[in-house]
């Protein structure tokens, strides 16, 4: 019964009912409430059990759980699932088809404060996309990113995103766009750590740039990177990817080989 006391006055603050209001409620006097909440008193079972049908809760949970954290817990759930208050502001073409608004570097501190502001993402460029890769019943985002973070992928390029409404659906090793409070609009390779510390890993492909984790608090929108679009062509002396790759291979084949003959 260690929570009885914090439960009472989280149940009558929840209802904003005061002392008065809640002794009137289960007929009893007010100062009774009082020593309840203060851990003065504890309620007879009579009581518990008008307590508990009136605010709607199991006897036990009103005896045993901090219902305070039960209250965050179910928030945190829906904020994983999408099932929160977010708003997603979308723009309309006159056929009232989600047309694909572009959020350029330059306006990425606007659309953080202004994300689910009608105005402000009207006042982003938007067009439809008719490619066979886009679907009409999806929602998608361009956000232009800056930086060296993700190399190959040049600073300044678009890169192509589709909403993704539930959390617990980004796939280890996959690219995303995620608004966050701290670090802003960061477009990384994420690992979904949500059932274990309600925290997204999120790693560059940059090998220069540390790993770091984002509690989920501080998320406000994930999108799935879909591809890209860059005005930065690769020139013909650069060696690919894969060429590296490649290379990285065989000149750590050709030491292991030379480290054997030495020994």
């Amino acid at each position: 019964m260690k929570y009885i006391a914090e439960n009472i006055k989280y149940l009558r603050k929840q209802k904003k009912l005061t002392q008065d209001d809640l002794a009137l409620k289960i007929g009893v006097k007010r100062s009774l409430i009082g020593s309840y909440e203060e851990g003065r008193a504890v309620p007879k079972l009579s009581l518990l059990q008008a307590m508990a049908y009136y605010f709607n809760v199991a006897l036990n949970d009103l005896l045993d759980k901090d219902l305070r954290h039960q209250e965050q817990d179910a928030k945190t759930e829906k904020h994983l699932q999408g099932n929160n208050l977010r708003v997603l502001t979308t723009v309309l073409d006159k056929e009232n088809e989600e047309l694909i608004s572009v959020v350029p570097a330059k306006a990425a501190a606007g659309y953080l404060n202004g994300y689910g502001d009608v105005e402000f993402v009207e006042s982003l460029t938007a067009f439809s996309l008719p490619l066979p890769e886009i679907s009409h019943d999806r929602t998608y985002r361009i956000f232009q990113i800056k930086g060296d973070s993700m190399e190959p992928v040049p600073t300044g390029t678009y890169i192509i995103c589709r909403y993704l409404d539930n959390w617990y659906s980004i796939k280890d090793g996959k690219t995303y766009v995620v608004l966050t409070k701290d670090e802003g609009i960061v477009y990384k390779r994420l690992y979904n750590r949500l059932e274990e510390s309600k925290t997204i890993e999120m790693v560059s492909d940059n090998p220069f740039y540390t790993p770091f984790s984002v509690h989920i608090s501080n998320v406000m929108e994930v999108w799935q990177a879909m591809g890209f679009i860059s005005f930065q062509l690769p020139d013909a002396d650069v060696p690919s990817l894969f060429k590296l790759n490649t290379m990285y291979t065989e000149l750590k084949t050709e030491l292991e080989q030379l480290k054997k003959a030495i020994i």
